[in-house]
């Protein structure tokens, strides 16, 4: 990113009493857990009832496995209520789950097996069976195993007051509907390209991933180092989920996705789930018993199999498709896709995450954000790649417009840009929240020991445990903490509302009108 360029805009907003609209940020949080046994293996019991439709629920789904928790949030304008929907929900699913614990890290608990990792199920309607053999398709892809990996994914947006203004500020002009529209996905595209530049700091200041169980490698080939019997890892790894390994193969590597505008993206990705692949052409459609292996022979079965760590969002009219979203009425949000889950907070992030996250991207939002070129491509998912497999490496050396910088080096410039913004964004919320989170990163980038991924391989060795012993281990005090019994009005509202989404799925089951093959034709030609 360049040096700030938006101190006008910033005086702006405080000349005409809005800069409070920075501390009106709109964000959700998804995050992923697995199911596991008290002995730390990966549960082989179905989706329990109590939590109601993995289908139709709003808050409480599955991602890939049967096994794989996903906690949805609705969008909140501060940090603490989002994580208090959050806590409720962990809280309300330690009720109903018996003697299983939610895995709180990131690389998986033991698997036995590829064939241990149970498919989701989302019900016999065409839409969950849609659901089932688009991850059947990932299974014949790329394989189960990587697939049992969990994350955090925040939702980031803008308060929609705040748009005509910056529009204003940048045009000198009042904008129409569709001018304001475009102008908002051209911003949010210049913050995509932003973060890409420069989402290596988020692998090192928050990764918690540098270790993994060896049942997650089950015979595979892989760099990693041995600590222990059954515990591989890399000294100075960040985050190994954001990494290539667990891959069977990778067809998606020589897609090169374009960033520069809505068109672009939705063309390149469009291309994407059009394009036959030998290889999965040779997989086929269906088995002998007519059971779906795939959506089809495409790159993409459908947009969301493209693996990236963000994503512009729409969410649509009726039928329209992820893209067509995108295409027909622009960005309505930002999805960041590459935080670990902390093992250490019983959340898997907390407010501070938060606070730096939103600094982050508001300042991605406002800067200058030049187009990507193809050999930018390849430059970002090389720093990326290097981030997570050694980023607390001393010596590390990225590459920053062809040219060699040390990772601290370019760190500490980031972090001295986000100064003068977060001072403001504190002035806006009335508190400190965003340089207090500031200076924390900052802490952990002169002192690699803070970073989460090195505390965690402190703790493997400090207390002479495997990946998957510390892990249960800290699963077990997050099992403590959420096992308090829920406020019982609020347990009786999510009781309901579990009700409510197993009656909506048997209604969208009752009425289907016509068998699989031909809703699946009729979705893939939309």
């Amino acid at each position: 990113m360049a040096n700030p360029t938006y101190s006008n805009l910033l005086s702006s907003l405080r000349e005409q009493n809005q800069l409070s609209l920075l501390n009106r940020i709109q964000r959700g949080i998804e995050k992923e857990g697995l199911r596991c046994e008290p002995n730390g293996r990966l549960s082989q019991a179905p989706h329990p009832q109590a939590l109601g439709s993995a289908l139709t629920h709003p808050s409480i789904t599955t991602d890939y496995s049967e096994s794989l928790l996903e906690f949805i949030t609705p969008v909140f304008d501060n940090a603490k209520d989002t994580l208090q929907f959050l806590h409720n929900l962990h809280q309300y699913t330690y009720q109903n789950i018996g003697e299983e614990l939610i895995w709180p890290a990131s690389m998986p608990c033991i698997i036995n097996g590829e064939e241990s990792i149970p498919i989701a199920q989302f019900g016999y309607s065409n839409l969950g069976q849609l659901k089932h053999a688009y991850r059947h398709g990932l299974w014949h892809r790329y394989g189960r195993t990587m697939q049992a990996i969990a994350g955090i994914h925040y939702n980031f947006s803008m308060p929609d007051e705040l748009w005509p203004l910056l529009f204003k500020e940048e045009k000198k002009e009042t904008a129409n509907d569709q001018q304001l529209q475009d102008f908002i996905s051209n911003k949010y595209f210049g913050l995509i390209r932003n973060f890409r530049r420069n989402s290596w700091i988020l692998s090192y200041l928050f990764g918690a991933s540098p270790a993994v169980c060896s049942s997650f490698l089950d015979g595979q080939e892989h760099q990693l180092d041995t600590f222990k019997k059954h515990t591989r890892y890399l000294p100075y790894a960040t985050s190994l989920r954001m990494s290539d390994l667990g891959y069977q193969n990778n067809a998606q590597a020589e897609l090169i996705v374009c960033y520069n505008s809505v068109e672009n993206y939705v063309a390149t990705l469009s291309e994407a789930v059009t394009k036959p692949v030998a290889a999965y052409e040779k997989i086929g459609l269906q088995d002998e018993n007519g059971q779906f292996k795939q959506l089809n022979t495409c790159l993409l079965q459908i947009e969301n199999e493209y693996y990236s760590d963000i994503r512009p969002k729409r969410i649509g009219n009726g039928d329209e498709k992820p893209l067509q979203a995108l295409a027909n009425h622009g960005v309505e949000y930002i999805e960041v896709r590459c935080t670990d889950i902390n093992p250490f907070l019983s959340l898997g992030m907390d407010e501070t995450h938060i606070h730096f996250l939103d600094l982050f991207l508001t300042h991605c939002l406002f800067s200058d954000s030049p187009q990507i070129t193809n050999d930018g491509y390849r430059e970002i998912k090389a720093n990326q790649n290097s981030a997570v497999m050694q980023g607390r490496d001393p010596e590390l050396k990225l590459s920053k417009e062809g040219e060699s910088i040390g990772l601290r080096q370019w760190g500490n410039e980031l972090l001295a840009d986000l100064a003068s913004l977060a001072l403001s964004m504190d002035e806006a919320a009335g508190n400190r929240q965003y340089s207090d989170a500031l200076a924390q990163q900052q802490a952990k980038l002169e002192d690699a020991s803070l970073t989460p991924s090195a505390q965690y391989l402190a703790k493997m060795k400090e207390e002479d445990l495997e990946f998957a012993q510390l892990t249960l281990k800290l699963a077990e005090q997050r099992a403590a903490d959420f096992k308090q019994p829920l406020d019982e009005q609020l347990n009786n509202e999510m009781q309901l509302q579990a009700q409510q989404s197993l009656m909506q799925q048997a209604e969208i089951e009752a009425g289907d009108q016509i068998d699989f093959p031909s809703f699946l034709k009729q979705y893939l030609a939309r």
